[in-house]
């Protein structure tokens, strides 16, 4: 079975084919600047088939047009990886928001359609994108190719109410639906049955902490197979310091800006979710390179902003364990937790009162993408790096639809 996963943003369109006869990726790139003017020289089609790149710039006025770009590429072009698009048997959409209506991957229908749109107050910017996605592949391809929803808060929603719950007046979860969801679900879900799988052990029978720190950044405690809780919270902002989002703030210190800046709400949303986090506190960037570079030249700021950051993501995994009862692995994934030689060092540092004292050899080679144990088998608490694969997991839970169908 070969399945397309497409992942849709307002402006672009990412993709990639997967064989599930041995989840091989047979193409993969995106098609950007989707509805904008494109500059001379300025290449916005991506294609990677193993590890060669080719671009080239094109202007697609509307989704529908990248996905029949996609197509092109896919089935017909220079790069061509299949003779028809009969050979795909499905398409699987990443969904960012399901609310609590949509707990698990789901075959798209009409009314399903009609209720993921209902739920894009929740999150407007990406659930608008993401049907766009879908209604694209639906005008090209028509409805004889089934389609399915993975819901990116999906993992997240075996939490029990007294994790997902505000202590809010209760109204407002009646009528708007304010709590918890968490984000990152597909990320969290692969790279904690991938530990399982390391440890040689069914997920039943383990307690695992999953960190997805990149530039939007959470953290799932994961008991027994089942998410218990998660960082982030109502939208991505919630949790602790990101890129360029703040994490968790006292409300007061908002309502107090706010007054006193004289601010609109999505002023201060702006603010909160674009100008803070690692990029406000180091004043240089939202790039953990960046942060990296000025950090061995003794940047205070940039010292500072690392510093809070491996402090803040410490704390959750220290509540999790008290949450769980205990922990047996704990998974750094995602660009910086795959890559940050530094951020995992000093998080470990914080948890020799678990026994976690890794292997800094290990620890200052693993590159992104490659796979690490920075523990000992035999420790108590085992520490991995593992790479995530959000689109691998999406073929995953379309592919076992799809062959109930």
């Amino acid at each position: 079975m070969k399945i397309l996963v497409i992942n849709c943003g307002s402006s672009s369109l990412k993709y990639q084919l997967i064989d599930m006869k041995d989840e091989s990726v047979l193409c993969k790139g995106a098609v950007e600047r989707i509805g904008l003017k494109i500059a001379g020289g300025e290449e916005n089609v991506i294609i990677k088939i193993n590890d060669q790149k080719y671009t080239y710039d094109k202007e697609l006025p509307t989704h529908t047009d990248a996905f029949n770009e996609v197509k092109y590429i896919l089935c017909e072009g220079e790069h061509k990886v299949v003779d028809s698009f009969d050979e795909i048997d499905a398409i699987g959409h990443r969904i960012v928001q399901g609310g609590d209506r949509y707990t698990q991957s789901v075959i798209v229908t009409p009314k399903v359609c009609d209720e993921v749109e209902e739920l894009a107050p929740l999150a407007p910017l990406h659930t608008h994108a993401n049907i766009a996605g879908y209604k694209a592949c639906l005008n090209v391809v028509g409805p004889e190719v089934p389609q399915v929803f993975v819901f990116d808060t999906a993992f997240h929603s075996t939490m029990p109410p007294k994790a997902y719950m505000y202590a809010l007046p209760y109204e407002y979860y009646e009528k708007y639906s304010v709590r918890r969801y968490g984000f990152h679900g597909t990320s969290h879900k692969f790279v904690s049955h991938r530990a399982a799988d390391r440890i040689g052990k069914n997920i039943k029978d383990l307690k695992i902490i999953t960190c997805h720190l990149g530039n939007g950044s959470s953290i799932a405690a994961v008991d027994h197979g089942k998410v218990v809780d998660t960082s982030m919270g109502f939208t991505p902002l919630d949790g602790f310091m990101m890129g360029t989002r703040s994490g968790g703030v006292d409300p007061s210190a908002v309502t107090f800006i706010m007054k006193n800046e004289n601010l609109s709400p999505d002023e201060m949303d702006a603010i909160l979710n674009k100008q803070s986090g690692v990029q406000a506190i180091s004043g240089i960037s939202s790039d953990d390179r960046d942060i990296c570079k000025a950090q061995e030249k003794g940047d205070e700021r940039a010292i500072l902003a690392h510093e809070m950051q491996a402090y803040e993501i410490a704390k959750f995994i220290g509540s999790y364990v008290a949450a769980m009862n205990g922990v047996d692995a704990i998974v750094f994934t995602g660009g910086i937790g795959e890559n940050g030689v530094w951020l995992r060092s000093k998080v470990c540092s914080y948890l020799g009162y678990l026994g976690v004292h890794i292997n800094e050899a290990v620890n200052s080679k693993t590159q992104k993408g490659a796979e690490a144990e920075l523990t000992e088998p035999t420790d108590n608490v085992r520490v991995f790096i593992l790479a995530t694969d959000e689109e691998l997991m999406i073929a995953r839970d379309t592919e076992e639809l799809v062959k109930s169908l």
